[in-house]
């Protein structure tokens, strides 16, 4: 599972994405909107400045919006920011290989080869549900939900 960090901060960025055209966006309208506690959600955009994701405005009509392309801004990478690795088991990770104690040979080793095809193709979705997509495809859902 994905930690409630992750989940809100998932949230807020499609929040922002849906609204890129509008401007900043101030924290309180994000955290009532999303149901996100306004303390965490601070601290969640304070982190995503930082690394580059969103921008943020001073002033009256101030604000965060996103900084970067939304096909750029997919789902695995978010993940990893906040929760670390996608795989299952430390030798079938990207970023955060470690070797099994367990294991004799990972080359020959069904457990991990299992557990790679799962972390495989969940990389493969996660990395394909950047906010581009994902707003295409809540607008492709409201419309078959308006049928």
């Amino acid at each position: 599972m994905i930690s409630k960090k992750t989940k809100y901060t998932i949230h807020a960025l499609v929040h922002l994405a849906k609204h890129k055209d509008s401007g900043p966006i101030q924290i309180k309208t994000i955290a009532e909107t999303e149901n996100i506690p306004k303390k965490f959600l601070e601290a969640i955009l304070i982190d995503l400045r930082n690394k580059g994701y969103v921008a943020s405005q001073k002033g009256r009509n101030g604000g965060y919006y996103i900084n970067r392309d939304l096909k750029e801004m997919n789902f695995a990478d978010i993940i990893r920011m906040f929760d670390g690795p996608i795989g299952m088991l430390p030798c079938v990770t990207y970023l955060y290989y470690e070797p099994c104690e367990e294991c004799e040979d990972e080359e020959t080793c069904a457990v991990r080869k299992i557990f790679k095809d799962v972390r495989d193709e969940s990389v493969k979705i996660l990395k394909a549900a950047n906010l581009a997509e994902v707003i295409k495809t809540e607008k492709s859902l409201s419309r078959k939900k308006k049928k």
